[in-house]
């Protein structure tokens, strides 16, 4: 299938599937090739061919939205977004937490894939925060539309390419390696819980002092979408909390209800 072939189809595919268009320009390539071999186990040979098995098959749109989830991570990506984390949400958000008699900081990752973002976290924690709220634990929620990716993060092992990034000493301290993988240790892994969820359709029934939404919504969802998964996840976020979103993202204009903690950073406040 020649490039503008699948430009031509996605731009008719996707408002279908309530995705938008200028989010996959970048990254379509990646989504073309799984269209591709999609038509070569169906035998279609063009995709104008492909275009009418979807008509005459309703189920097949499934199939191709899942196609159409794009993952692309590595731990510590956008590295100044995680510095300022570091810095100054997490430790004022576990200050909040003390203040209001908790003991226990929640963290929900939307869209994780295979759990680099959280597991991230967990290192910036155990690595730079623990020492400092031992009478606080972390919980982190990681939800994928994409069931692939529970086994993925219940593996927790990685390629180089992932861990690159990592500040010096990270991945000697938190991983073993085989001969082609970094694998996270498990003292690493415990406070993150996956679930199968999709935020087009639901958001976990608990409320979190942060959630990382990043890359995801406001990248690859058509406005209507945007706006109702925004609703859904701000109803989550607890007063006082932050959202976080992709360094190249922009929040739906005239949303309420949050200030800019950074707003290079794309780093939000709900209002308290």
């Amino acid at each position: 299938m020649r490039d503008d072939e699948c430009i031509q189809f996605l731009q008719w595919a996707l408002p279908q599937l309530r995705l938008r268009w200028p989010g996959f320009r970048k990254v379509r390539g990646q989504v073309c090739k799984r269209i591709s071999r999609r038509m070569a186990d169906l035998r279609v040979d063009e995709i104008s061919a492909y275009r009418d098995y979807l008509g005459e098959h309703e189920d097949e749109w499934n199939v191709l939205d899942r196609l159409c989830q794009v993952t692309i991570s590595r731990f510590y990506r956008d590295h100044q977004m995680y510095r300022f984390l570091a810095g100054e949400v997490l430790p004022e958000l576990a200050r909040q937490v003390r203040r209001q008699g908790g003991d226990e900081l929640r963290i929900w990752s939307a869209g994780c894939g295979s759990g680099e973002e959280p597991f991230t976290i967990s290192l910036i924690w155990r690595m730079q925060m623990q020492a400092d709220f031992p009478d606080l634990s972390l919980y982190l929620l990681a939800t994928d539309s994409n069931p692939a990716m529970q086994r993925r993060v219940a593996d927790a092992r990685y390629a180089y390419s992932s861990v690159k990034e990592l500040p010096a000493g990270w991945r000697d301290t938190a991983f073993t390696r085989d001969e082609k993988h970094y694998c996270l240790k498990p003292e690493f892994r415990r406070a993150v819980r996956f679930r199968q969820q999709d935020v087009r359709q639901t958001v976990p029934a608990e409320s979190f002092d942060l959630v990382l939404c990043r890359n995801l919504v406001f990248t690859y969802f058509d406005e209507d979408l945007q706006r109702s998964a925004l609703e859904r996840i701000s109803a989550v976020i607890k007063p006082g909390g932050a959202l976080v979103i992709g360094v190249h993202e922009d929040l739906p204009e005239d949303v309420g209800g949050f200030g800019e903690w950074s707003a290079r950073l794309r780093i939000y406040r709900k209002a308290d």
